[in-house]
């Protein structure tokens, strides 16, 4: 396990046993991707408020969460997709999804392509590229080279199979390489991702995460 793996998962066991300081560590470590995610599935305009609700079902449910860092990240992951759908549900709008899935369930790539050269993006740039690439290849690339899932947790999330989710990503990142040839602007876009960003507008700050955390142990 990596370090910052090694010290996700010891966070995380932290915050179920109730340290408030270890909660913060962990939503520090996984917010900024998360809310990445978000983005790719309902836009900028109500990512930040979709983001927060689902640190709020995170924070409420921690305590029945069990694994490691990775399954952490799928766990928050399959949260902050749940209530994106419920979002654009209600919203009456659906997320536009690209291509045919079936195509890809049977033609898994020839190399696992989101573990390679991409593994880090320079958050705001690349993932205005990313919102232009078919729905099922924007979400393969962000679980799987943003938020940093393996292949069967980024399917898992999906409800797919391992093959299909790395065929998007390796499809979506080969877009991706061409828009960034088409785009100018983009050029710094596969710069390394910023160690952390503060979350910003409308979010939830770790500290209000810890405090409804509280508030929902005890109506537990």
């Amino acid at each position: 396990m990596q370090g910052d793996d090694a010290e996700l998962t010891t966070a995380v066991l932290a915050a179920q046993a109730g340290d408030e300081t270890a909660f913060r560590t962990v939503y520090r470590a996984v917010h900024p991707r998360l809310l990445g995610y978000v983005r790719t599935l309902v836009g900028d305009p109500d990512a930040e408020d979709v983001t927060s609700e689902a640190w709020l079902q995170i924070a409420r449910d921690l305590d029945r969460f069990s694994g490691d860092a990775d399954r952490f990240r799928g766990w928050a992951a399959r949260i902050a997709r749940n209530r994106a759908l419920d979002h654009i549900r209600m919203r009456g709008r659906r997320p536009a999804i690209g291509g045919d899935e079936t195509e890809l369930s049977g033609r898994p790539a020839d190399s696992d392509t989101a573990g390679e050269a991409m593994e880090s993006l320079a958050t705001d740039s690349t993932l205005s590229l990313i919102a232009r690439l078919p729905q099922d290849q924007a979400e393969a690339v962000v679980l799987r080279v943003v938020v940093g899932l393996d292949a069967k947790t980024a399917a898992e999330t999906l409800g797919k199979r391992p093959g299909a989710v790395r065929t998007a990503a390796h499809r979506g990142l080969r877009r991706l390489a061409e828009l960034l040839g088409e785009d100018s602007d983009a050029t710094g876009a596969l710069d390394a991702l910023p160690s952390q960003r503060e979350p910003h507008g409308r979010a939830v700050t770790s500290a209000g995460v810890t405090h409804m955390r509280s508030r929902t142990q005890k109506d537990m």
